[in-house]
């Protein structure tokens, strides 16, 4: 039997970009929102603290520091990373799946 991986922004690697999914953190919910960590965005890993916390994101057109804990509230799209420069996607999926 095969297991699922749910990947996050914390298991990116430095210049891998994705597509955000879901915020699973209902308390850090509105806030990742408010700075642009919007489903359907695609997020970049831009840099890592020497000590691996906190991390650099490059989403909706700007960077933004978080920490390891915010980061792993993330989920993205499986199987839709690639490490080479943002898309800058935009679409939106339907806002019902944006928090669980």
């Amino acid at each position: 039997m095969e297991s699922i991986q749910i990947k996050t922004i914390a298991d990116l690697r430095k210049g891998e970009t994705a597509i955000i999914s879901k915020i699973v953190d209902n308390e850090l919910a509105l806030k990742l929102l408010e700075m642009g960590c919007l489903p359907g965005e695609s997020v970049t890993l831009q840099h890592i603290a020497p000590l691996g916390d906190p991390i650099c994101i490059r989403v909706s057109g700007y960077s933004l520091s978080l920490r390891k804990r915010e980061a792993s509230a993330i989920q993205l799209d499986n199987g839709k990373s690639h490490s080479g420069p943002s898309d800058n996607h935009t679409s939106v999926k339907e806002t019902s799946n944006w928090v669980s």
